[in-house]
């Protein structure tokens, strides 16, 4: 009865349905993949509800996929695809996020071929990889507190080439000047660097020079963005 329930209207005498009772295993079985990639991630990580919601479902998502288009993996793994891409049509995803959608996808996507052991086997030691490399700050730049953008306010009368470059060569290691901005209707200008600093306990000796030298106008330190950069 439940067969017949569940069988397409286009499907023919020599299509082979998926029977319910193996539906409900593998999604099953997808959704314990899910759940640990996301308890996996959350882990010494920065989430969001949402995400880690999403990375629970995800593998489900693509179980289903792959058995409903009956063994053509190619079309589901396009289709899934395209899910996939939804989270990052306009909120731009880090390196590690993108690698963990396609870790989920790999799950679903075995479970969805029938291979349930092998799916939760992926799914354990990929996420204990991946909590490893968190735990141990693999790939993690140590000095990335040196790292830093100064924006810093100086007068229009004030020729700003090179202005404080004595000052940088004390306290920095490398120095760039990376965007001038006209400010306060064109009587000041915003400079913008991004400096490499020798000692961090000197930061302080440093913003006190250049408040002496730019007339004590607006100087902000804030750590350097590299986002922008991890793809």
């Amino acid at each position: 009865m439940l067969d017949k329930i569940f069988k397409g209207i286009f499907d023919s005498d020599t299509t082979q349905v998926v029977r319910v009772s193996d539906f409900i295993l593998c999604v099953g079985v997808a959704l314990l993949s899910g759940l640990i990639i996301a308890l996996g991630y959350m882990r010494k990580t920065k989430y969001t509800k949402s995400f880690v919601v999403t990375l629970a479902i995800l593998p489900a998502v693509v179980c289903v996929v792959i058995m409903m288009v009956n063994g053509n993996v190619g079309a589901g793994v396009a289709v899934a695809g395209a899910f996939s891409l939804v989270r990052f049509r306009s909120v731009p995803g880090t390196a590690k996020e993108i690698g963990t959608i396609f870790l989920a996808m790999g799950a679903g996507l075995i479970a969805g071929m029938g291979y349930l052991g092998f799916s939760v086997l992926f799914t354990v030691i990929m996420s204990l990889v991946v909590m490893v490399y968190n735990s141990f700050g693999f790939g993690a730049e140590r000095n990335m507190s040196k790292y830093k953008t100064i924006k810093i306010t100086i007068p229009e009368d004030l020729d700003y080439t090179g202005v404080f470059e004595d000052i940088f060569s004390e306290y920095a290691t490398k120095q760039e000047l990376v965007q001038v901005k006209t400010t306060n209707m064109g009587s000041m200008f915003k400079l913008t660097y991004d400096v490499v600093l020798k000692d961090l306990s000197k930061e302080k000796e440093m913003i006190d020079d250049i408040r002496c030298r730019n007339g004590n106008l607006e100087v902000l330190v804030s750590r350097q963005e590299t986002v922008s950069m991890e793809l």
